[in-house]
């Protein structure tokens, strides 16, 4: 039987999601498995919320309720360390995620693919994981410094949230995801038979497999970088 075609899939998120963190982590694991070349696509997703007229699973207490468990699953299940945090209304609505998504628009605008992947891990683990702000700069400089940027560099690249081409191409892009389909984070897109296809969830890869002509063999923890 013939190796399945290289594909490329694109992965639209914010960090702000932590499905996002898990989509994220999964599409790492796989790239050692799968014929793929994977884009990260940092996008924001208080935009798409906005632009769909949807609302934060925060703002429903059933669902508030449901995803506090289902990421305790998730968590064992992918060994992905991620805990509640502490004030999610101020952290979530309040304060939000446009700083860090531009950030991470500048890093990728400047910096290596892999700098691109090193730095949203740290801002997952930074909120995710340790409860820690994302909003300030002084946060945000941190995050690169244990992404392995010396501080000038860091510093530098903070400063460049402000820039009009960091804040065209972060607004581009979700509106690239919105024309996909997107209404939430993570968002996959790749083609399959000529057409362009979203999935959305951290929780379609059996399928996103099987439409690829490829197998989905769980979490492949020895794959982790956590």
């Amino acid at each position: 039987m013939a190796a399945p075609a290289r594909r490329t899939i694109e992965l639209f998120y914010d960090v702000i999601s932590p499905y996002s963190w898990i989509g994220f982590e999964t599409l790492c694991r796989y790239r050692n498995k799968w014929n793929i070349d994977l884009k990260f696509r940092p996008f924001f997703l208080g935009g798409v919320m906005n632009a769909t007229d949807n609302t934060p699973p925060g703002m429903n207490q059933a669902k508030m309720v449901y995803m506090l468990e289902d990421l305790k699953r998730m968590r064992n299940y992918h060994q992905i360390p991620i805990s509640p945090i502490s004030n999610p209304l101020e952290t979530m609505i309040t304060k939000g995620s446009l700083r860090a998504q531009r950030f991470l628009t500048a890093v990728q605008l400047k910096q290596s693919d892999e700098d691109v992947e090193n730095v949203s891990r740290q801002l997952w683990l930074r909120l995710w994981s340790k409860d820690q702000d994302i909003y300030e700069p002084e946060s945000l400089v941190e995050v690169a410094k244990k992404a392995g940027f010396s501080e000038e560099k860091a510093k530098e690249l903070v400063t460049m949230i402000q820039d009009k081409e960091v804040k065209d191409t972060l607004k581009n892009r979700t509106e690239t995801a919105i024309e996909y389909g997107a209404f939430g984070a993570p968002c996959i897109v790749t083609e399959i038979d000529g057409k362009k296809q979203m999935f959305f969830g951290s929780d379609r890869f059996h399928l996103i497999a099987h439409m690829i002509g490829e197998k989905y063999e769980g979490p492949l923890l020895e794959y982790s970088k956590l």
